[in-house]
């Protein structure tokens, strides 16, 4: 895909795109596909994942409680369990505020790991990682930021995010639409968003403006980015997901050009 080649253009030193259809179908790659990257947030897509799984073998349920007083796997999905961003701290009353939230990935993982009797990490291996094939990807800090996986192992993910073998579809599909709707908060990055619309571990395109994804992205494209520099996108109208990983820190840059590069590779894609 001539598109993806937009990223040689971007002012960091190493970075590595690529699309994959609904099919499982790699429709183009650019880049080295097997280096390892720092996913930061991007992280918080395998944690949430995983924590569906887990609903699903009846390891817990999402009104199960966890966090703090009054909140639940539910909450902490969807950002509202009222914590601070990076601190163990109480700041609302959970599903009053979208407080995105560090802390409340990290209590999500804990929670999942009290429950299931073994580690987080070690869970997310059993039922994510290994069934997919992502040998690269390593959680080694956490459960919010602290994972590293390359191209090809994000790109096997984001062909599960559109066609799912590891969930029901139904659980997926209810997870990528609007958990506690109308509720407004800060997008990081891009400002306080009215409303702040995210699902259960999934930040939603909506009609968010501005946003990291593009201006033609259909408004049920969800994903996450990171503040490493990457992102991994699916938009269920067109039929794919886009990831891109970088060497460089989110900052302006990465909100000049990831809406435009992402237009490019859906316009390049319904050509």
């Amino acid at each position: 895909m001539e598109s993806l080649r937009l990223i040689d253009e971007w002012p960091v030193d190493e970075t590595a795109a690529g699309v994959v259809g609904a099919d499982g179908v790699i429709r183009g790659r650019h880049g080295d596909p097997a280096r390892p990257y720092r996913l930061a947030s991007v992280t918080k897509l395998l944690t949430a994942y995983t924590a569906h799984i887990a609903v699903e073998e009846g390891v817990f349920e999402l009104d199960t409680p966890a966090g703090p007083a009054g909140s639940t796997v539910r909450h902490l999905l969807a950002h509202t369990s009222g914590l601070a961003f990076d601190a163990h701290k109480v700041m609302a009353e959970p599903g009053t505020r979208r407080l995105y939230s560090n802390a409340g990935f990290e209590q999500l993982a804990e929670a999942l790991s009290e429950h299931a009797g073994i580690t987080f990490a070690d869970y997310l291996a059993e039922a994510l990682l290994s069934p997919l094939g992502m040998t690269a990807t390593e959680l080694a800090g956490s459960p919010a930021a602290g994972a590293t996986s390359t191209l090809d192992d994000l790109l096997r993910f984001a062909a599960e995010l559109q066609s799912p073998k590891l969930l029901a579809p139904e659980t997926l599909r209810a997870a990528t639409e609007v958990a506690f709707p109308g509720l407004s908060g800060v997008l990081p990055g891009f400002g306080h968003q009215k409303p702040n619309d995210w699902g259960l571990g999934f930040e939603l395109r909506d009609h968010k403006s501005p946003h990291w994804t593009g201006a033609h992205s259909s408004p049920r494209t969800f994903g996450h980015f990171g503040q490493s520099g990457t992102f991994l996108w699916a938009d269920p109208d067109a039929g794919f997901s886009c990831v891109a990983l970088t060497d460089r820190s989110f900052g302006p840059w990465a909100a000049e050009v990831w809406p435009p590069f992402t237009d490019a590779v859906l316009a390049e894609l319904t050509a």
